[in-house]
């Protein structure tokens, strides 16, 4: 089976890695990058292509000749580029995480008779699935929440983090508003609003704060209470609304000495560099979800953990681990036609289905990414 993977980045480039190990697949990588490609290729069975992926009818073209595509490209060119690989009538994975509505693009998929899913990493991905699947297990959900970060081990000043995806889109997600349901009414909330202090096993106290993260869950799960909040050191939050509030993220056009320039442009130029992963470097992933319901009129929470560190055998960080790989066992789930709904589908519509469920977590567990549950009955 020919794969090919948009985007040869920090969760791209482990993805194909991963896949290059299954004798069942031939794996191509897209992306302007030819360092990154080089890199890729040097010692491993995958192809690179040098090549622009922000025109769609290239995009169409290129996959034509695939069986199966996985979109891992920026997220604000997900969506233009989803609707191009449907367009050429392919099954595809999509870790692209774009602001738009997916579901604009159900009608052209369905058309195409092509399989869809979306958000396919690790939040949004897994946290979706096991969300849908507690939602699947109890006659009533009355609350739902979780917390994910993406650290580094290491705390170093000034900022004490970085970024295991692509920096452009953490800054999206301190400027863009948070939506949370309460009540039953979906609200809308300031990014960086309401901390709170949460302690985790193997990292210690760490903040949490609204982000836009529930995405596709606001409306496909009925729970009248439901929250995501993301996970930094302490004193995080300080730091980008200082940045945020002076406009260092903004993308209006201001002059400086006769020259039009955009400040997230020059952001990015001095920020980035110090957010980057260093190769070697630890990194940790940690994330918990809670859902709280009840079934058989009892009420009952089951909570799944995940603490995941980087591999110094494979040298994979963490970040990469935990969302690449969601992304290529779901790839093989549709391969093995365990999944094949056509249109679009988003990671909680896996978690009402348990064999996806199952084949998710064993096979995230085979590749060292492990989710604990437990399960808390509480007596009415």
């Amino acid at each position: 089976m020919k794969i090919i993977i948009l985007g040869g980045g920090l969760i791209g480039g482990p993805m194909a890695l991963d896949l290059a190990k299954d004798s069942k697949f031939q794996v191509t990588v897209a992306d302007y990058n030819k360092e990154v490609l080089q890199k890729l290729a040097d010692g491993n069975e995958i192809k690179p292509i040098q090549m622009d992926l922000s025109f769609p009818e290239e995009v169409t073209r290129l996959v034509s000749s695939y069986d199966m595509v996985i979109n891992a490209v920026p997220g604000f060119m997900g969506f233009k580029t989803l609707k191009a690989i449907i367009e050429a009538g392919k099954n595809v994975i999509d870790i692209a995480f774009f602001i738009e509505d997916p579901f604009e693009l159900d009608r052209l998929a369905k058309e195409k008779n092509v399989t869809v899913i979306m958000d396919c990493g690790v939040a949004p991905g897994m946290c979706n699935v096991l969300i849908g699947y507690a939602d699947h297990l109890l006659d009533k959900t009355e609350k739902v929440a979780y917390y994910v970060g993406g650290l580094p081990q290491v705390r170093e000043w000034p900022y004490e983090y970085k970024a295991g995806f692509s920096p452009i889109d953490v800054i999206e997600e301190y400027t863009r508003p948070a939506r949370l349901v309460e009540n039953g009414t979906v609200v809308m909330k300031p990014a960086l609003s309401e901390p709170e202090l949460m302690n985790f096993a193997g990292i210690g106290t760490l903040e949490a704060f609204n982000t836009d993260g529930l995405r596709s869950l606001i409306h496909t799960i009925k729970a009248p209470d439901m929250k995501e909040k993301t996970l930094r050191y302490p004193g995080h939050i300080e730091k980008m609304k200082c940045l945020r509030e002076t406009g260092f993220f903004s993308h209006d056009t201001i002059e400086i000495k006769g020259n039009q320039i955009r400040p997230i442009d020059l952001t990015a130029k001095l920020l980035f560099p110090k957010w980057k992963l260093k190769e070697g470097e630890v990194d940790i992933t940690v994330m918990k979800v809670v859902v709280e319901g009840k079934k058989e009129g009892k009420r009952i929470r089951y909570t799944y953990d995940l603490f995941d560190t980087y591999d110094p055998v494979t040298r994979i960080h963490s970040m990469a681990r935990t969302t690449g790989y969601t992304a290529t066992v779901a790839l093989r789930m549709v391969a093995q036609d365990i999944y094949n709904h056509k249109g679009i589908t988003v990671p909680e519509f896996l978690g009402k289905k348990p064999e996806c469920v199952n084949f998710l977590i064993n096979g995230l567990k085979e590749r060292g990414v492990n989710y604990r549950e437990s399960i808390k009955r509480f007596d009415d």
